[in-house]
């Protein structure tokens, strides 16, 4: 990441919140901006692509903990145009401030953090740098499997869309057939000299604004910036048993690195619709049965439907009372040692609406040759207040 981007940039604003803003609500704003934005939904909209490039730009730095630290505090110290020394510091005429040692030790001492920051980007002589690798952003998608795909697990096509090397100037920011020349302000190292009250410190040449070069003729695809954005499609898997709501993380699947650093990580978001029949309790499918009351008292032997085979013979014992859960071994969730969870079958005892008089009259006869009272416990409450 260049000084220019943390000098003249502001992340927030391009996010449209506020500095001290927590981390959820980045996320929320960026989530809004990038359907707003995104490519696939402005087709041939140039503003749009740039707006999208912009806050994809923004999030990667304030969405993590760390980039977003030293952002701050690089703004903070330089977000005036420039590291200002009062006058009649304690130096002599003529000395020169390594930015890197302001922060940390020189090269090979150790620290990270600002002082690596601000001695790479700066003209330090610290060794970490910014010129080093750098690892790719994370990538955030959402996915929608069916209840059943979610149990089993599932290979799914994900369309990625975000900021690539532009394939037209190869990331030069040039048009095809021109280069890029150097500057000749800060002779293209991308710095420049800023004498202030005896005091040298080194800051982002204005000329080139901290590239080095300067292009004359800008890429007709990337208008000079050295990325466009594109898209790409993974096949990812998402695992068996995965759960609503869920993120799994895919190593490397993100964005690329740059500098040889490795790629990002994607982190998809599984929505799972719901199922007609079967709902979901842990590693455990739930199914309601209903059974009649005769059923219920007498005893009986019933058909279940399973998730992904045939149905299985459930036995339902005399004097089932109504809720009682039954377990079918192995027909739940697969989990990732590849065995299963249950079926959890819940026993729903079916009040009758319509009864012929033939079976009212048989129910007639069975309360008063079963005149048991399940009311019994609470007689004595009652009779207290009558």
């Amino acid at each position: 990441m260049s000084a220019r981007d943390y000098v003249e940039k502001d992340y927030y604003a391009a996010l449209g919140v506020s500095k001290d803003v927590a981390a959820a609500d980045i996320k929320k704003a960026y989530r809004k901006l990038a359907r707003k934005y995104h490519p696939d939904a402005n087709s041939g909209d140039a503003k749009a692509e740039e707006k999208f490039k912009e806050i994809s730009e923004a999030y990667d730095v304030l969405s993590d903990p760390t980039k977003r630290k030293e952002y701050d505090e690089a703004r903070t110290l330089f977000g005036g145009g420039g590291f200002r020394v009062p006058h009649g510091g304690p130096a002599g005429a003529g000395t020169t401030f390594d930015v890197g040692d302001l922060f940390g030790g020189n090269a090979g001492g150790g620290g990270g953090g600002l002082g690596d920051l601000l001695g790479g980007l700066f003209g330090g002589r610290r060794g970490g740098g910014a010129a080093g690798p750098r690892r790719g952003a994370d990538v955030e998608a959402e996915v929608t499997l069916s209840f059943t795909d979610a149990t089993e697990g599932a290979t799914v096509p994900l369309t990625l869309s975000g900021p690539q090397t532009c394939p037209t100037c190869s990331g030069t920011g040039a048009k095809p057939g021109t280069t890029p020349r150097v500057c000749p302000v800060c002779s293209g190292t991308g710095m420049s000299t800023n004498n202030q009250g005896g005091f040298a410190f080194a800051e982002p040449c204005r000329q080139c604004r901290g590239r080095g070069l300067l292009i004359d003729d800008p890429c007709p695809t990337c208008h000079g910036d050295g990325q466009a954005i594109s898209s790409r499609t993974i096949r990812a898997r998402i695992p068996a048993g995965v759960a609503n709501n869920q993120r799994i993380r895919l190593k490397g699947k993100g964005q690329p690195g740059a500098r040889g650093g490795p790629a990002g990580d994607l982190i998809v978001t599984v929505h799972v619709q719901s199922h007609t029949l079967f709902g979901r309790k842990g590693d455990n499918l739930t199914v309601k049965v209903p059974v009649t009351f005769a059923e219920a008292a007498l005893g009986a032997t019933v058909k279940v439907p399973t998730l992904d085979g045939p149905p299985v013979t459930v036995k339902i014992p005399p004097g089932t009372p109504n809720g009682k859960v039954l377990r079918v071994r192995g027909k739940g969730v697969k989990k990732r040692d590849g065995s299963r969870g249950a079926l959890l079958v819940t026993v729903e005892v079916v009040v009758p609406h319509d009864l012929s008089d033939e079976a009212r009259e048989a129910l007639a006869t069975y309360a008063a040759l079963q005149p048991e009272n399940p009311r019994s416990h609470l007689d004595s409450a009652v009779a207290g207040h009558d």
